[in-house]
């Protein structure tokens, strides 16, 4: 009898733990978007934005000659198979958390708000992915002031800036969206980025670029936070910050 007693009791534990393993399976959230990471992409080592100045609206961005140059296409644009931008490489300004404005040439006119800003100018090849070397940007805080720079001083804190994706994307352009951002002061090891897609929930551990897949048609959102080892969102400036995007089918397609 006790052997018996005994015999129920294990038995009554093995399946209790399994069950609560089950459960546990069961409960986890599965991811509905697909991350990928990029492969390598054309390298433009020597890529470098020497200075730049503001003056009366214009800026003018003094670029290394070498290897890249503004609107000229990226050599694996065709492999990517991404979005691509039929002017060619250029620049990404960021003022602040505002959507970044792309510029082909080094010269330009764009109005900053007098006051006080952060400003992020990078290279991108032609589908927008950033070039990621100290050279090939520039990070700073400024004052504006009569649409001129009053003053600017480099970025000391840990700062993370949203490029992709941006605006609207049809047919094709649907099926793999790059997800790209720029980091500055900062590596990713104790400090990780967490991308918040329609409410999921995905940690990034790499500077790189991203295939996402999966996204449906219409308004989709994504927020990326700057958080440390212990997941607590960085207190710099701008953290976190969001972008809306739209999808859109091809209508050719549609008929």
């Amino acid at each position: 009898m006790k052997n018996l007693l005994l015999y129920c009791l294990v038995s009554l534990a093995f399946f209790s733990c399994k069950n609560e393993k089950n459960s546990q399976e069961v409960t986890e959230p599965a991811h509905v978007y697909t991350l990928t990471a990029f492969e390598p992409s054309a390298s433009f080592e020597d890529a470098a934005i020497n200075s730049y100045t503001y003056k009366d609206t214009l800026f003018d961005f003094k670029v290394a000659d070498g290897s890249y140059t503004l609107g000229a296409q990226t050599p694996d644009a065709p492999q990517k198979m991404c979005a691509n931008s039929g002017k060619g490489q250029h620049i990404h300004l960021i003022v602040d958390d505002k959507p970044y404005a792309a510029k082909y040439e080094s010269s330009f006119t764009h109005e900053v708000e007098d006051g006080e800003h952060y400003i992020l100018a990078f290279l991108s090849r032609s589908y927008h992915e950033s070039i990621k070397t100290e050279d090939a940007h520039t990070a700073q805080k400024v004052v504006v002031k009569n649409n001129s720079l009053d003053s600017a001083t480099d970025i000391k804190s840990p700062m993370l800036f949203y490029s992709r994706p941006k605006g609207t994307y049809v047919g094709q352009d649907t099926k793999k969206v790059m997800l790209d951002f720029y980091l500055v002061n900062t590596e990713l090891g104790d400090n990780k980025v967490i991308a918040d897609i329609n409410g999921e929930i995905q940690t990034l551990d790499s500077w790189q670029p991203y295939y996402i897949e999966g996204l449906p048609m219409g308004e989709n959102t994504i927020k990326l936070s700057l958080v440390d080892k212990d997941g607590k969102l960085v207190d710099t400036p701008l953290n976190p910050v969001s972008r809306t995007f739209t999808l859109k089918e091809d209508p050719i397609e549609e008929k």
